[in-house]
């Protein structure tokens, strides 16, 4: 039995995705300057000539991911019945875990993009190169929150789209692409050496899985069967 809710539970999270895509999207593309996997001498120059500018984009950028967060939680809201539940939870779970985890290494990059400029300026190539060992062990820790964040993230999608196809909760070709883009997040990070470069489609990719996500929960709803056994 078809039963689609649609109300301002589900206005709300498909307002929330599109929020937590423009967001992302505005911060990364009108950034002055990007840092790349590790934070290196060469970044506090261009950041110096529009530091304000790099520090306001980075903050939304990072807002950016808080506000995906806020659609996951209120999704899980809707949705975190049985049975939908044992695969909606841990898929929105584990997808919120690798989204924050990405929000704090950007919050990192920006803090000591920024931190660096100050540190940096006037120095001789000696002194920077003192200042770059000094932060080497901070940058390390900090790609790895950059790679399980997205591995986390690519697993929460799999488990999540898993729930959307097996439950038709919203279309099935929106649940298949949901487990296509977590498997390309978890098979580039876990499966190729170099990725920094090859995954940053992903990025843009996941971008438009969220406008979509919020474009169909405001159209269509959200279609919870109700199913005569749970299970």
């Amino acid at each position: 039995m078809i039963n689609v809710q649609k109300d301002f539970e589900t206005k709300f999270t498909g307002w929330a995705f599109i929020v937590a895509a423009l967001l992302l999207w505005v911060g990364w593309a009108l950034a002055p300057h990007h840092i790349g996997e590790y934070i290196v001498a060469s970044d506090f120059e261009p950041i110096s000539d529009k530091v304000w500018t790099f520090i306001w984009m980075y903050r939304i950028h990072i807002f950016g991911w808080v506000a995906m967060g806020v659609a996951l939680f209120a999704l899980v809201s809707i949705i975190a019945k049985r049975p939908y539940r044992v695969l909606v939870l841990p898929g929105a779970g584990v997808l919120i875990i690798g989204t924050f985890t990405l929000a704090i290494a950007a919050a990192y990059y920006y803090n000591y993009g920024a931190w660096g400029v100050g540190q940096t300026a006037g120095k001789s190539a000696t002194e920077i190169q003192e200042f770059m060992d000094d932060i080497l062990y901070t940058n390390q820790y900090v790609t790895c929150f950059i790679r399980f964040g997205r591995v986390f993230s690519g697993v929460g999608l799999v488990l999540l789209g898993a729930g959307f196809v097996k439950w038709t909760i919203v279309p099935k070709w929106l649940g298949w692409f949901t487990i296509l883009l977590g498997l390309s997040a978890v098979v580039i990070i876990m499966g190729i050496p170099v990725n920094f470069e090859i995954y940053k489609p992903v990025f843009h990719i996941k971008v438009i899985w969220l406008v979509v996500m919020g474009v169909i929960l405001l159209k269509q709803g959200i279609n919870l069967p109700s199913l005569g056994k749970e299970s």
